[in-house]
């Protein structure tokens, strides 16, 4: 699935995203609103991984919904 898909239907994937990634609160989630660029930026900001890092755990999950 390409990201314009998950974007587009983010209110169903925003539950598997706070799976993947528990440390995302629900306005968290609200404000990434299916924004890639805002999902990787929380990411960084709440787990101090880098920009590559954030990039390749989005891809990984992206790629298996």
């Amino acid at each position: 699935m390409n990201w314009d898909q998950i974007e587009g239907k983010w209110k169903q994937y925003k539950g598997e995203a706070k799976v993947q990634w528990g440390k995302l609160t629900d306005d968290d989630l609200d404000q990434i609103n299916g924004n890639r660029d805002k999902l990787a930026g929380k990411l960084q900001e709440q787990y101090g991984k880098s920009k590559d890092e954030v990039e390749r755990e989005i891809d990984t999950w992206s790629s298996r919904h």
